[in-house]
C-alpha cells in the first residue's frame, strides 16, 4: 500500500514516467528554505559555480531538504524502501532569463547501472509555463536510452548542451506546473526540458536524485551517496558526511574529493559517448 501517493498516481508514474504535483510542505517552509539559500548566495559570490556537484555536502538547508519525510514517502512509493540521495542540483531562472533545457534524458551521462532512479523537482517559487517550468513527454521513459548530441548551444542550461536526436511531438508535452512547497517526480529515462522564463517572476527549484540502494556506479570509481531511508545492504556508494554547519571543514574536504572524481567520471562518460558517435 502506498505511503502518500494514490494507487492511480503510482500507476501513472509507471505508465507515464512522472507524478505532479505532490505537496511536500507549506509555502511558508519553501520561503524559509529560499531565504537560507539567498543569504548564502549573498555571502558567497559565485556559490553555484563551485557547488554544481552535490551541494548538499556544503549547505545544511539543502541536506535537510533532501530528507523531507513527505518527499521520501513519495519516492519510496515508486522506488522501494531502501533509498540513497545521490545528487542534488539548483535550477534558477531570473525574470526574463533566456536559459532553457533542450529535450534530454537525465541518465545519459550518469553512469549508473540501471534506471531505478527518480528525480524530485522541488519548487521554492512558483514554476509555471510562463516562467519556464519543466516539460515532459509522457511515456518516453519506455523507449530506452535515446541518442544525444552535445550542442554546447548558448542558453542551454545542460552541462554539454545535450539534446536528443529524436523528433518530439510538442503537442504531446505536459507542463509540470508547481507552487512553492510542491514537487514532481520523474523517471531518469523520461524525456524532458524547459523553456525560457518570459515572465516577471523568478523560477527557482531544487532537484534531488534518489537511487535504490542496489544501484551502482559503472565508471570505475566508488561514487558517494547518503542513505536517507531504509538500509544499504550493498555498499556500492561511499557514505557521505552530513554538514553540521554550512561549509564545515570535514564535509567540504569530502566534497572537494568527490568533485574531482565526478569530473573524471563525466569526462570518461562523455569520451565514451563521443567514441560511439564517431563510430556511427
Amino acid at each position: 500500500m502506498p505511503k502518500i501517493l494514490t494507487d492511480a498516481q503510482v500507476q501513472g508514474y509507471r505508465t507515464d514516467g512522472y507524478v505532479c504535483p505532490i505537496r511536500a510542505f507549506d509555502a511558508e517552509v519553501a520561503v524559509g528554505y529560499r531565504g537560507r539559500m539567498d543569504r548564502l548566495e549573498v555571502d558567497n559570490p559565485g556559490l553555484w559555480t563551485r557547488a554544481k556537484v552535490k551541494p548538499h555536502l556544503l549547505m545544511t538547508w539543502l541536506n535537510e531538504l533532501m530528507r523531507e519525510p513527505r518527499i521520501l514517502d513519495a519516492v519510496e512509493d515508486v522506488l522501494g524502501p531502501d533509498i540513497l540521495a545521490w545528487a542534488t542540483g539548483h535550477f534558477d531562472k531570473k525574470p526574463h532569463d533566456p536559459g532553457f533545457l533542450a529535450w534530454h534524458q537525465d541518465a545519459t551521462y550518469w553512469g549508473l547501472s540501471e534506471p531505478s532512479v527518480v528525480t524530485a523537482w522541488v519548487a521554492l517559487t512558483p514554476s509555471t509555463r510562463r516562467n519556464g517550468c519543466m516539460r515532459v513527454v509522457p511515456q518516453s521513459h519506455t523507449e530506452g536510452q535515446l541518442r544525444h548530441t552535445d550542442t554546447f548551444a548558448a542558453g542551454n542550461m545542460a552541462s554539454r548542451g545535450q539534446e536528443i536526436q529524436v523528433d518530439v511531438d510538442e503537442a504531446a508535452a505536459v507542463d509540470l506546473e508547481l507552487q512553492p512547497g510542491e514537487f514532481s517526480l520523474h523517471h531518469t529515462m523520461l524525456v524532458h526540458g524547459s523553456l525560457p522564463n518570459t515572465s516577471d517572476v523568478r523560477r527557482c527549484g531544487i532537484t534531488i536524485r534518489y537511487v535504490a540502494a542496489h544501484v551502482r556506479q559503472t565508471t570505475g570509481f566508488r561514487d558517494s551517496a547518503t542513505l536517507v531511508r531504509g538500509t544499504d545492504r550493498h555498499g556500492h556508494f561511499r557514505p557521505e558526511p552530513r554538514p553540521t554547519t554550512d561549509f564545515d571543514p570535514a564535509a567540504s574536504a569530502f566534497y572537494d574529493e568527490i568533485v574531482g572524481e565526478a569530473e573524471r567520471r563525466k569526462a570518461a562518460i562523455a569520451a565514451q559517448a563521443d567514441s560511439v558517435r564517431d563510430e556511427r
